[in-house]
């Protein structure tokens, strides 16, 4: 197994941020004291997703004191997948980590993290052990989805999070090699298929204030995933189509029958039944081509994952 070498190596840590005023000096001190006990150089690049609060402010704050720490603002909020696509963009580290800012995901994983990739392991998932601070709704919401797109979608996410260290080659081939618009960073990453391992962790108390994924957000970002991984959801057109004609070919047998016997044929309510059931598989069919085409349009458009209005500390992005 190839070794990597620590010694005069550089770590990015790349951290999204939305409206996280309230708690984002703390929590990059926090990170950066982690970083600290390393024998490892470092750099922090914390991505303003288009915040309506004072998040760049304080980060331009907290970058004057301490250079090592940078900051990206972005013209609006472009989603998570877009700051985290900016923030590895412009990371010059040999290996970079990727981490929320509400410190849900416990920075003290960080020297493990890299112990493994100086093993030779390329990424490293961070896996939610429990989820205990979660409501049972957003537990129960999270499994079923996490368990469709891995049984679907031919990808292991189960628990999964954002989470992560990358080997400079995966986020090189991210960057470069992946071109997608609609993007889910832990279905790719896991998609990949180079050298990968896990590390457990129990999700702390959110630093401060509300988590900003909504339901509908989570719904979004859970039909990205599916029709990036797999084309399964089509196919269920087919099978409604098949169960249409199935059904049709009964009432059809039923109908004959009872006219050979001289018996009225089903009424209105069988009637009323079948139109409704057939405009059900109709319409839940334009809505799953819909969405794929919908899919098609964002990317055919092509335009940038993001657009960034103001910067601290970053001088080029990384080629």
């Amino acid at each position: 197994m190839h070794l990597n070498t620590v010694e005069g190596s550089l770590v990015s840590v790349v951290v999204p941020a939305y409206n996280e005023s309230q708690g984002i000096e703390y929590a990059v001190k926090q990170i950066a004291d982690i970083l600290a006990t390393i024998d490892i150089a470092w750099e922090i690049i914390v991505v303003d997703d288009g915040s309506s609060d004072q998040t760049f402010q304080k980060l331009q704050d907290v970058s004057v004191a301490e250079p090592r720490i940078k900051a990206i603002s972005l013209s609006r909020n472009f989603g998570k997948e877009g700051a985290m696509l900016a923030g590895l963009e412009h990371a010059n580290g040999d290996v970079i980590i990727t981490i929320d800012a509400d410190l849900q995901h416990p920075p003290k994983l960080i020297p493990d993290m890299l112990e493994k990739w100086r093993q030779g392991t390329q990424i490293v998932h961070a896996v939610k052990r429990t989820r205990n601070k979660e409501s049972v709704f957003k537990k129960a919401t999270a499994y079923g989805i996490n368990k469709m797109i891995s049984g679907v979608g031919g990808i292991n996410i189960n628990n999964s999070s954002d989470f992560k260290l990358l080997d400079r080659e995966i986020v090189d081939i991210i960057v470069q090699q992946l071109p997608e618009k609609q993007r889910f960073f832990r279905g790719l990453t896991s998609w990949l298929g180079f050298s990968e391992e896990y590390i457990y962790f129990d999700v702390d108390e959110r630093l401060d204030g509300e988590s900003k994924w909504s339901f509908w957000s989570l719904m979004e970002l859970s039909i990205t995933a599916l029709t990036s991984f797999t084309s399964m959801p089509l196919r269920i057109v087919t099978f409604l189509g098949v169960a249409t004609l199935i059904l049709g070919f009964f009432i059809a047998t039923d109908a004959v029958w009872s006219l050979i016997n001289g018996r009225a044929v089903s009424g209105f309510a069988t009637t009323i039944i079948t139109l409704l059931l057939i405009g059900s598989f109709i319409m839940i069919s334009l809505g799953v081509i819909g969405e794929y085409i919908a899919k098609i349009y964002e990317e055919v458009k092509a335009r940038p994952h993001y657009l960034i209005k103001a910067s601290v500390g970053i001088r080029k992005k990384h080629k």
